[in-house]
Parts: structure tokens; C-alpha cells; sequence
């Protein structure tokens, strides 16, 4: 088996995958990629068993078919230091013998039998459900709830985006039990419902390879597994099993007092005055009254303080409620819109945060818990 493959193209796929290898493979094989060559198409595939990522190259010259398994530490580390180049793989089946060859010389490695690789879980298709999304919709959905994610040993489905069809939306939702975000697709509707709870790590493997992605996403999944598949790669991972908790129920109805202030410039009073925050809670105060909003914090251990005045539009009651600066920090860095709305009722219950300009097929929604204010 023969085929030569460019350098730095070959290395991009393989970084793009690598991060479904484990630290510690729980087995010798998945330390390896699998490499399989069928005409002019070479796939790669590499596993942990739970998140598996496959991609694909279109090859000029090839020769032969088969599979073998190539270590991949010594095979990334060595395609970075080469330029741009071709590289001439050279594979004996019998022997596993791999050989690179170059313009200057010839690196060689022993694989490993690619039938001892790990099958693909197939979909149940009696239990299947299909659906259609944009790669920039997709990938739009994990990048605003993937930070809110828990991790949580105790409950494995806080560990996971939910995902969630129905005939009038798509929702995303991830909550950490501190921060809960909801975001929603109007434009995306199905004939059915379903759900399901996308475990942390291939979230942010899709959050790596999809903006390499043009055009649309197939995710197809039953109650186990899940398969995205896109132009250049697949994913296939375990889904988490359980039943997310009913997330609207924590989200407070009747918010009387709103604020609405410019998301940047509260960001950045908040990186200044939080750096004052006692390091034990984190905390910071926003005290509101009369179309302004003072954000203050203090560590009483070492008798330091801050304080700093926001304009804002704000008319409700006179009220003060405090937050965990990093959690406030997640979400103000997330929220889409210059112009945000910060809808609050009293000090113990959730500020929810809303873009000030919503957008026609979109719902976004972020809530934080309050933290207690000692008097």
C-alpha cells in the first residue's frame, strides 16, 4: 500500500482529530491512527472509545488498499518539524513496516494490525432521528453554551449541552447550577421531538473542526449515540444518559426592574473593579438607582476597595445585588449584541441577561445566580 499525501495537509487533519485520543488510551491501539485507503480516498481515524473523529483526504497518487495503524505521538511530532512537502508513505502489510519518504531521507515506524481497531456504535434505526444544521448554526450553538457547562460527577447530564427539537425551535441549553444558558433557533423546526445531551469533550472537538466547515451538518442519533457528519470530518461519540432537569422552571417570569447597559463597557469596569474582590468569594455589587449603575468590590483581609460609575437606562427600583465576578465575567464575554438588558426582580433571585437587539430567528438567554451580600 502506497500513497503520497502532503505534508502540511496531512498534519492539519491529524491535529484537527488527535484531541479524541485519551492521555491514557484505555487501550495499546488507540494510541495509534487509523489510516484506510480505499481508491483515491484515504480516511483516518482516531478514538477514545466514547468520541471517535474521522477524517478524510482525496489523494492523486495512490497504490493498493488496506489499513494500518500508525502511532500518532511520534507521527505529529514529526510532520511538524517538516516544510511543506510530499510525503511518500510506503506500507508493507505483512510486516506493518511504515515507511515516510522525503526528498533528503526516509523515516521509518512499525503500525499495528488496523482490524484490532475499535468498530464504529451504529444507530439504532428503528430509534433514529435525523436532522439538518448549518456548520455556522452548529457551531453558534456550542460556542455560547459550551462555558456554562457543570462538572459534575454526581450528575453527569449538567456535564453535557442539552439539544433539544421541536416543531416550533431548536434549543440549546447548558447549566452548571450557578449559570444556566437557553439558546434557541427559531428557523429550525422539526415534524418530531427529541433530545439529546452532547458530553463535553466532542462539544468542543466540533467547536475546532467546525470552523474549518462550510455548508450543512447531518446529525443523526437514538438514545446512545450520536454521529455529525460534515464535508471533511465525522464525529461519533456516547451520548449522556439521564434526563436533563426542567430548565424553564428555574428561569423567574416576573423581572419588574430592567437595566440596560453597553455589555463592553460593563465588561471592562468589571475586569478593573474585580481585581479588588475578596479572592475568597469573588464577589462584586452592582447597586442601581436613577439611569446608573455602580460597580463596586472589596477585600476587607487586605483593606482594599473599588468602585466605578456606568450609565445605563434604568428606572426601576433602587436595589443592590451581588454576583461571583469570573461567573458575570463568562457571561458578559458570551452574550451576543453591544447593548445588553439585565432583567431582576430582588437581590436573592436570578438576574437573567438578554441582547438588547435580538435577532429575528434567534432567542438568547443567559441567567446567574445571586450571591448573598453581607451587610
Amino acid at each position: 500500500m502506497k500513497f503520497v499525501v502532503s505534508s502540511s495537509g496531512l498534519l492539519s487533519h491529524l491535529q484537527a482529530i488527535s484531541r479524541a485520543i485519551a492521555s491514557k488510551s484505555p487501550m495499546p491501539i488507540l494510541d495509534n491512527f487509523l489510516f484506510s485507503l480505499e481508491g483515491q480516498k484515504l480516511t483516518i481515524t482516531a478514538s477514545d472509545t466514547e468520541v471517535t473523529m474521522i477524517t478524510t483526504l482525496e489523494l492523486e497518487t495512490t497504490e493498493g488498499e488496506g489499513i494500518i495503524a500508525m502511532p500518532s505521538r511520534i507521527l505529529l511530532e514529526t510532520l511538524k518539524k517538516f516544510p511543506e512537502q510530499p510525503l511518500n508513505f510506503e506500507i508493507d502489510e505483512e510486516t506493518l513496516a511504515v515507511d515516510i519518504v522525503t526528498e533528503k531521507g526516509k523515516f521509518s515506524v512499525v503500525g499495528q494490525n488496523g482490524e484490532d481497531f475499535p468498530a464504529l456504535p451504529q444507530i439504532d434505526e428503528d430509534k433514529a432521528s435525523n436532522v439538518q444544521l448549518s456548520a455556522d448554526t452548529l457551531l453558534t450553538g456550542i460556542v455560547k453554551t459550551l462555558f456554562a457547562t457543570a462538572e459534575d460527577e454526581l450528575r453527569p447530564v449538567m456535564n453535557g449541552i442539552l439539544f433539544e427539537f421541536t416543531p416550533d425551535n431548536m434549543t440549546f441549553v447548558a447549566s452548571d447550577s450557578h449559570k444556566l444558558v437557553r439558546y434557541q433557533r427559531l428557523d429550525i423546526k422539526t415534524d418530531y421531538e427529541a433530545s439529546f445531551i452532547l458530553p463535553k469533550k466532542p462539544a468542543s472537538l466540533l467547536k475546532n473542526v467546525l470552523p474549518k466547515e462550510d455548508g450543512e451538518v447531518a446529525v443523526s442519533f437514538d438514545d446512545q449515540n450520536a454521529y455529525f457528519t460534515m464535508q471533511n470530518y465525522q464525529l461519533v461519540c456516547r451520548l449522556v444518559e439521564g434526563n436533563y432537569p426542567s430548565y424553564n422552571a428555574v428561569i423567574p417570569q416576573d423581572n419588574p426592574n430592567k437595566v440596560v447597559v453597553d455589555r463592553v463597557d460593563l465588561f471592562n469596569t468589571l475586569g478593573r473593579v474585580s481585581l479588588f474582590a475578596s479572592q475568597a468569594s469573588n464577589l462584586v455589587k452592582l447597586h442601581l438607582s436613577n439611569n446608573e449603575m455602580v460597580v463596586s468590590a472589596q477585600d476587607i483581609d487586605f483593606s482594599i476597595s473599588a468602585h466605578e460609575k456606568l450609565t445605563c437606562q434604568y428606572d426601576g427600583d433602587e436595589m443592590e445585588i451581588g454576583f461571583k465576578s469570573g461567573f458575570l465575567a463568562d457571561i458578559l464575554e458570551n452574550i451576543s449584541s453591544s447593548d445588553i438588558v439585565v432583567e431582576l426582580s430582588d437581590p436573592a433571585r436570578a438576574g437573567i441577561f438578554v441582547p438588547y437587539d435580538k435577532s429575528e430567528n434567534e432567542d438568547e438567554l443567559m441567567l446567574l445566580m445571586p450571591m448573598m451580600i453581607n451587610a
